[in-house]
């Protein structure tokens, strides 16, 4: 035991004297891996930092950052993100036009884009490039209108031209009056294949579904028509046309009752105003509804007089038997949905007359006979003579 200690410390003398301490040796050995390491990392961030410089002055650095020009560039309504990169680098705006797509879509910004007209320049990077891109130019796009339930394309006509949003109503009125141009609707197709449609104030008429409509401020007349055709197969939709057909009527039909019917009834007597209308017309009786001639002399008279009774028009219907020619306002879904589905009691119990009220609550009177509707109108008529008068309607 004594010769074996003797010899390692030998060893370690020896070792010492060669070597150094042996402390030191044993601290290298822990910090040299550490050091390599280090070492490497600096290497590897090195070439990135090398790589990212190239990447960034190729592809992602501004155009020229030495020209401050104002650039003005337009995105226009419905451009593809391919086609608003292909004109930024033609535009000299950008230095490669994949990277700013594939930038764009990777950062969830290829959707946003919007329309508009920009005032760019080349010291702009790719992002802030993307980013005035997504934020818009500060002009609004889009705006909304609203077109009511029950008015007519003449209504509508004055609505848009009021707001702005087209310049000349009479090209709208053009468009609505033939429908030519609509003819790729199905439905549109089949009124303009129909008898007596050169008669038709406006083909278009009950085909324009009022409601709130977003549209691009550079929307022409034929833009906003078709959003509001669009508009109207959703409230038409193929279970309301198997219930059309199923009591023999055709969509135009329907549309034109549900005219009829908002214009002279409150949400809460629709039904029992189809009703009456259904019934009528299952008698062969003449429907000989005021808003009809209302449609024709563009007056909204409550006491109609001999004249106004005896207004040849194919829309008149204390003159025709059945539906007049075509709608006669634009309805609203509630309204077609009151043509198609009656109120069952008032078909069952045959009512066959109505009347106005007091025409300021807008209620109605139903009778089931001409007598108790004759002693009903007695009533109420001095109360639509008085509302004529105090308006100038004579």
């Amino acid at each position: 035991m004594k010769k074996n200690r003797r010899n390692y410390t030998y060893r370690s003398m020896r070792d010492e004297r060669e070597y150094g301490p042996y402390w030191y040796s044993g601290l290298w050995r822990l910090i040299r891996p550490v050091m390599v390491g280090l070492v490497s990392l600096i290497v590897v961030l090195g070439l990135l930092g090398s790589g990212w410089n190239m990447i960034y002055s190729n592809y992602l650095a501004p155009a020229d950052e030495s020209d401050r020009t104002d650039v003005s560039f337009t995105v226009e309504s419905g451009q593809s993100l391919t086609r608003v990169a292909n004109n930024l680098e033609a535009a000299g705006l950008i230095r490669n036009r994949s990277v700013f797509k594939y930038y764009c879509d990777f950062a969830g910004m290829g959707q946003k884009i919007q329309a508009g007209s920009y005032v760019l320049n080349r010291t702009m990077s790719m992002s802030q490039i993307a980013d005035q891109l997504t934020r818009g130019d500060g002009n609004p796009i889009v705006r909304n209108v609203t077109l009511i339930p029950g008015w007519t394309i003449e209504d509508f006509a004055a609505k848009l031209e009021a707001d702005g949003v087209i310049a000349d109503k009479e090209s709208f009125l053009s468009l609505c009056r033939t429908g030519e141009s609509f003819s790729d609707y199905y439905y549109i197709n089949n009124v303009l294949n129909s008898s007596g449609v050169g008669q038709r104030k406006y083909v278009l008429e009950g085909y324009l579904a009022p409601n709130t409509y977003e549209v691009y401020t550079n929307a022409t007349e034929s833009d906003i028509i078709r959003k509001l055709l669009s508009q109207t197969e959703r409230a038409f939709p193929a279970d309301y046309q198997d219930r059309a057909e199923e009591m023999g009527y055709t969509m135009d039909q329907m549309l034109t009752l549900a005219s009829m019917i908002e214009k002279e009834a409150g949400s809460e007597d629709m039904t029992r105003v189809s009703a009456v209308f259904h019934n009528r017309l299952k008698a062969g009786m003449k429907l000989q509804s005021d808003v009809t001639i209302h449609y024709v002399t563009g007056v909204l008279k409550m006491s109609l007089d001999n004249q106004d009774l005896a207004l040849n028009s194919p829309y008149n219907t204390y003159q025709i038997t059945g539906l007049p020619l075509g709608p006669v306002c634009n309805p609203s879904e509630e309204a077609i949905a009151a043509a198609l589905y009656p109120d069952e009691t008032y078909v069952a119990e045959n009512y066959l007359y109505f009347c106005a009220k007091d025409p300021e609550s807008g209620e109605l009177h139903f009778s089931k006979t001409l007598k108790e509707h004759e002693q009903a109108v007695a009533i109420y008529a001095p109360l639509w003579q008085k509302y004529d008068e105090e308006r100038g309607i004579q």
